[in-house]
This record gives C-alpha cells, sequence and structure tokens, in this order.
C-alpha cells in the first residue's frame, strides 16, 4: 500500500467508517440476539426510505424490546407499527410490520431462532448463506450484501465482502477494487468497517472528491 492509499483509507474510516449496526446501537457477535438484529435492520433497509430513519427505526424496534426473533413474534403488529412511527418511518410501516414479524418466525421455525444455523446450514459458503438470508422476507439481494459485509467480522467465513458499491469506490479513491486486495488494507476486524465507509462514500454527493482533494 502505498503512503496516498494509507492517507486515503485514514481519512475515508475517520469521515464514513461506522458500521450500520454501530449506527443502530448493535454490539454485534457470533450470538443469536446481535445477528438476528442485524437481520431485522436489514429488513428495514429494504424499502425506498432514508438510512437514517432505518436506523432510527431499528432503535426504537429494539429499545420496545424487540430484540431476539421470539421477542419480535411475540409482540404484536401494532406494537410494531407504532415503534416504526415514532421513528417517522413512513409509508411502509404497516407493511414492514407484517415483514419483520413474518421474517421472526421463519427464524424461529427454520434455525430455532439462531442464524448460526443459517449458515451451517450454509456450510459456511457465502454465496449459500446470501440464497437462505433471501428467503427471509424483504431480505434481496442488497439486503443479504449489507448482512454480510457487517457480518463478516463475526463470520470470517463471509471475507471479503465488499459490494459492487464498495468496490466502486474503491476504483475512484486509486484503491484496490478486488475484494482480496481490499482485505490486505486492514486488519480483519475491521473490515466491516471500510466496507461500510466505502459504501458510505459512493451514496455521498461529492464525498469521494471531497476524500481525494483532501489527500
Amino acid at each position: 500500500m502505498t503512503q496516498q492509499q494509507r492517507t486515503t483509507v485514514r481519512r475515508l474510516m475517520d469521515a464514513y467508517g461506522q458500521t450500520h449496526a454501530e449506527e443502530a446501537g448493535i454490539k454485534l457477535r457470533n450470538t443469536p440476539a446481535p445477528l438476528y438484529q442485524l437481520l431485522a435492520l436489514c429488513v428495514l433497509f429494504a424499502v425506498r426510505i432514508k438510512a437514517d430513519i432505518a436506523v432510527a427505526a431499528a432503535r426504537e424496534l429494539f429499545g420496545a424490546g424487540m430484540r431476539t426473533p421470539q421477542a419480535m413474534a411475540n409482540s404484536s403488529w401494532q406494537d410494531r407499527v407504532d415503534a416504526l412511527g415514532r421513528a417517522h418511518y413512513r409509508r411502509y410501516d404497516e407493511s414492514t410490520a407484517t415483514a419483520l414479524g413474518d421474517g421472526a418466525e421463519l427464524v424461529l421455525d427454520r434455525y430455532r431462532g439462531d442464524l448460526r444455523r443459517l449458515r451451517d446450514a450454509a456450510e459456511g459458503e457465502p454465496g449459500r448463506i446470501r440464497e437462505l438470508l433471501q428467503e427471509v422476507l424483504r431480505i434481496g439481494p442488497v439486503g443479504a450484501d449489507i448482512f454480510c459485509r457487517e457480518a463478516q467480522g463475526v463470520w470470517p467465513e463471509l471475507c471479503p465482502s465488499f459490494d459492487d458499491r464498495a468496490r466502486e469506490a474503491a476504483a475512484e479513491l486509486g484503491l484496490p477494487s478486488s475484494p482480496e486486495d481490499l482485505a490486505r488494507l486492514v486488519d480483519a476486524e475491521t473490515l466491516p468497517r471500510l466496507a461500510a465507509a466505502l459504501v458510505r462514500a459512493e451514496l455521498t454527493k461529492n464525498a469521494v472528491e471531497d476524500l481525494l482533494n483532501s489527500s
């Protein structure tokens, strides 16, 4: 890595290196509750809504006690709608409340509430993990990418997870654009933050130009 790339990575991480899980207050570990919370967050991201509203909605749901698939399934549909409403998660609140309930039931029925069993069912194969994630209502390819991008810090078999947006931002910033080369820029535990930072930079107006101009 060149000195220029080191500087770019440092500034990128300083400006944008917070994962969605961190922002939503999820202390991500390889245990059932935080893994489910990440899945629920991905469900919230699945519609055309601002990222900060999706994160706020997750905080409201978790603050109301819906931190596990059992708690989510036990909550009433109205409880979920109300929590989403407090976060101003408009237009999609009712359908998302349904999706969250149905998704929690699937996780309970198929994986006994533990997404590590999903990983086991996929035999740790990243492509198969993505396929199984997409069986959860509202989780599509983008949602599966978000989950894998953030979970790679606790599921090493997902490393390196850098989706198209992350790789595009990397190329624009003069960084390596292959997942394997990007993974060499930081230590393994920092990979989720680097992937998130690249995506945030790609989605933020003028971010790439500002980072390049400040380098």
